[in-house]
């Protein structure tokens, strides 16, 4: 009887596991697609307004302390990198593990593209494409947590 109940519980944890792996939800490293150099640790949540994510970290082998977006042209020109929110909405597509209608921000250049999140690798990975027009750049990102 224990180690039917213990065998219960053990599946009932795993499964909880990886399905808060099939989301975008949580702390990742984005990954340049150009030049493969780790830029920023970036924590995503869902709020009730689709998801969210801020800088919480500037790795880049170039990145500065107290640096600003200076190419924003939004409510974020001039605040500082970590912190900035940088991703505001998207809500998980009806029977598909993508995450659509967000908006994404290359703090870089200043521009905002449309963008969609979809968990891949069970979740230990997490490809991020944004949209201009009928162009688009995907990257895909690390799990950190």
């Amino acid at each position: 009887m224990k180690t039917t109940l213990a065998a219960l519980l053990f599946a009932a944890t795993a499964a909880s596991s990886a399905m808060a792996q099939s989301t975008p939800v949580g702390l990742w490293r984005n990954v340049d697609d150009k030049t493969g150099e780790v830029k920023a640790e970036i924590s995503i949540a869902e709020t009730g307004g689709g998801l969210s994510g801020r800088i919480e970290k500037a790795l880049g082998k170039d990145a500065k302390p107290g640096a600003v977006c200076s190419e924003c042209s939004d409510d974020r020109k001039d605040k500082p990198m970590v912190g900035l929110d940088i991703i505001r909405g998207g809500k998980k597509a009806e029977g598909k593990d993508v995450w659509e209608g967000g908006k994404i921000l290359d703090p870089e250049n200043g521009k905002e593209y449309r963008a969609s999140f979809t968990p891949i690798e069970g979740g230990k990975k997490l490809q991020v494409r944004g949209y201009l027009g009928p162009f688009w750049r995907t990257q895909t990102w690390n799990r950190v947590q």
